[in-house]
């Protein structure tokens, strides 16, 4: 085991090298700046249309809210409480600056996987719409592509498809439940065991019904969660309303400059506050990662972009809202000097914010996260699996997806968050390459619908 993770280990700091940061960035970057800034200026409209989507039309399977929610559901987990608080913690306040600006450039790089997503979409043997980036970039490099990526196609395809299986398993399975049996064993002293069987029950309940069930079971709990957990948050800032301008002036001067050592805290340079605050801000929002396409494929949408001014939203409200939120909490309360790290320095934050109520607010809210993260994100590796594998491949990943979550709640966590972040950069480059290489057909797709 040990080798494993010296490989592991090497591999990770390997893919989340300066290349990594600046393809993640640059992407974002080339995007927004080719969109002319649509996505920021389009906001408030990518709102209304949600408001609008709770009822679809046009073809496909779930509706665009529906679609947006089991996005959501995968993305809000325990990135946005134990994944910030890791990054301020390795990377110091100034990591949550870094977070920010992957989420705006995240923006325009979700508008973009989601347009492509719907316009290469396909409609498998049993009627189900299905897309994301294994398909565009198979098809899209191969009818759009410059001439010399066409050969890069269908192996570029297949290898986001074998990196989305295993990712899953890593970000969406294993840390999801690991997080939960940890945080309920250190406030209610239950088993690892026993959560992590619990768990295995309720996600297999669910996936019995497909996307539709999936997209149902969303709607309802990702409201409900984001809300009690937002709220919690915003009662701490309120309380602390003075310390705010300070607490936000210390997230801009440590993002260029080094964090010296307080308390509990070992210290950490500008780099440490990028990669970290990078990696974790794509952690949390999976902008450029190519997972949320998938989901929005399934959308019954008037057209790629209307999907896409929805698909952008994930970004904003899962990293500029929730996020911060969480950031903000365990800087303006001091819990980030304490030493501790992951959910546990959170839940310090909130109680120090808020007594008993503060961690059961980040108690219930890391259930939630974890719970419907596992939902949503077994639906993105039951839809790479049948595109390798095809149809017959659904039920034995189902069934492969339930039974790993009780061992996930039994492993070692800081393997597998190392794993989760080495396997996010290897299903995230060729997703990265083909949005790049699709980019003049983005711009041409929005310029035409607007």
């Amino acid at each position: 085991m040990e080798v494993i993770e010296q490989v592991v280990g090497w591999l990770n700091g390997l893919v989340w090298g300066p290349l990594m940061l600046v393809l993640i960035l640059g992407t974002g970057l080339y995007l927004m700046a080719g969109l002319k800034g649509f996505p920021l200026r389009n906001l408030g409209r990518g709102f209304g249309l949600l408001w609008a989507g709770r009822k679809g039309s046009g073809q496909g399977d779930i509706t665009p809210w529906g679609a947006l929610m089991t996005a959501l559901a995968a993305t809000i987990g325990t990135g946005n409480i134990a994944g910030v608080a890791t990054a301020i913690f390795l990377g110091g306040p100034g990591a949550l600056f870094w977070m920010w600006c992957t989420a705006l450039l995240g923006m325009a790089t979700s508008y973009s996987e989601a347009v492509l997503a719907v316009k290469y979409r396909e409609v498998d043997q049993r009627g189900e719409h299905v897309g994301g980036p294994m398909y565009y970039i198979r098809k899209g490099l191969s009818e759009a592509g410059p001439l010399w990526a066409k050969p890069l196609a269908k192996p570029l395809g297949l290898a986001f498809a074998f990196f989305a299986i295993f990712a899953g398993f890593g970000i969406g399975n294993g840390v999801q439940a690991n997080s939960v049996a940890a945080v309920l064993y250190s406030s209610l002293q239950v088993p690892f065991w026993v959560s992590g069987l619990v768990m295995a029950v309720l996600v297999g309940l669910v996936l019995l019904g497909g996307i539709k069930r999936i997209a149902q079971v969303s709607s309802k709990l990702v409201p409900l969660m984001a809300i009690l957990y937002v709220g919690g948050g915003l009662v701490i800032i309120a309380l602390n309303i003075g310390q705010v301008p300070g607490v936000l002036a210390l997230i801009f001067t440590e993002a260029f400059s080094p964090t010296a050592a307080q308390g509990g805290f070992a210290g950490a340079t500008i780099w440490m506050g990028m990669r970290y605050g990078v990696a974790r801000g794509v952690f949390s929002n999976e902008a450029g990662l190519g997972s949320a396409p998938i989901a929005h494929a399934a959308a019954k949408t008037e057209g790629p972009v209307t999907q896409g001014m929805v698909a952008m939203l994930g970004c904003f409200i899962d990293t500029i809202l929730v996020c911060t939120v969480t950031g903000l909490v365990i800087l303006i309360t001091g819990a980030w000097t304490s030493g501790q790290t992951g959910s546990a320095l959170s839940a310090l934050a909130f109680e120090a914010g808020i007594g008993v109520w503060g961690t059961a607010t980040v108690t219930i809210g890391l259930v939630l996260f974890a719970f419907t993260t596992l939902i949503g994100w077994s639906f993105y590796g039951e839809k790479a699996a049948e595109f390798l594998f095809g149809e017959r491949s659904i039920l034995p990943y189902r069934i492969a997806w339930v039974l790993m979550v009780p061992v996930g709640a039994l492993v070692k966590l800081d393997f597998i968050w190392l794993l989760a972040d080495t396997l996010n950069a290897l299903m995230a480059i060729p997703n990265l390459i083909a949005l790049g290489l699709l980019g003049p057909l983005i711009f041409k797709l929005t310029r035409e619908r607007r």
